[in-house]
């Protein structure tokens, strides 16, 4: 796995929005946060610009995103907001000069295909984490905030985890890969699809009606991305809906339904996906994750 370098004071952080819409006023405290911790900050036109659903044309998105791609200045790149749309131009972005120059990326839903492409076609580290939309006057001193600014300077998050009743007792470690489990169900087959063998996987998703959970999950377990894994980790699953008729089960007799044959550590309520409180977390980086009946820790090892 390949990490980009951390970023210094004065570096350039870009803001685009790869997929939806994101009013510009939403940005500003983002921008504004980047600028106090010593970076410097560009702001694509995608952002405040609107194409129905899109923040642009898909070639607008393309063109933008693979501009700072490619700009050597350009250090990280934090997404405005996900949405949909990344899948629809994933395949014409050019990663060449990317490979040889790497840079931290950093979002979370949506950006998952990104996320995952980088994982499975380059073994390229990236972040899931806080888009701008996270950035409000109210939580600048928070610490699932400053996690973003650990991320991309190279220091160690502590993770909050309270236990749950569900969780499953073990120690693994592994590189964490993942993201949010309705983008990686629709890159099954893909070759955007990550490989998570010996690996800790990170599932997260918000919205969704049971029946749908439980149909996208089996859907990761018939193309084996259950199988072999060092632990099954899982963050947010905010807002969950059920039919008239109910499912019979809840989110997470669903979940454990699915490794109910395997023997690996699973790790509920990490705060991480479509939260208030959502930390970031380093997709591609070695972690150790010891779960306990009563304690939960997950540390990001050298």
């Amino acid at each position: 796995m390949k990490f980009p370098p951390p970023l210094q004071a004065g570096d350039t952080v870009a803001i685009t929005c790869p997929s939806g819409y994101l009013p510009a006023a939403r940005t500003v405290f983002a921008q504004q946060t980047l600028e106090a911790w010593g970076f410097r900050v560009r702001v694509g036109a995608t952002v405040g610009h609107e194409y129905f659903y899109f923040s642009d044309t898909d070639e607008g998105r393309l063109l933008e995103l693979q501009q700072f791609l490619d700009d050597k200045k350009v250090k990280a790149i934090l997404m405005g907001r996900g949405g949909y749309g990344l899948s629809r131009i994933i395949d014409r972005l050019d990663f060449t000069s990317f490979k040889r120059h790497p840079k931290w990326i950093c979002g979370f839903s949506d950006i998952t295909v990104l996320h995952s492409h980088l994982h499975a076609r380059l073994g390229i580290a990236s972040l899931h984490g806080p888009m701008c939309a996270a950035f409000k006057d109210v939580n600048e001193p928070a610490a699932h905030l400053q996690s973003v600014r650990k991320a991309l300077t190279g220091v160690p998050i502590d993770y909050p985890i309270t236990g749950n009743r569900y969780n499953r007792t073990g120690v693994a470690e592994g590189q964490l890969v993942g993201g949010n489990l309705a983008i990686l169900a629709h890159l099954s087959g893909s070759a955007s699809q990550m490989k998570t063998k010996g690996k800790l996987l990170f599932l997260e998703d918000i919205g969704e009606y049971l029946y749908n959970m439980d149909r996208m999950l089996y859907n990761l377990k018939r193309a084996g991305m259950f199988d072999q894994l060092a632990g099954l980790v899982l963050g947010g699953f905010s807002d969950m809906k059920d039919t008239e008729r109910p499912f019979g089960q809840d989110i997470y007799e669903i979940i454990l339904d699915k490794v109910k044959e395997y023997d690996y550590p699973v790790c509920f309520e990490v705060p991480s996906g479509h939260l208030d409180v959502n930390y970031t977390l380093c997709l591609g980086q070695n972690y150790r994750l010891d779960v306990g009946k009563k304690k939960v820790k997950l540390e990001q090892l050298s």
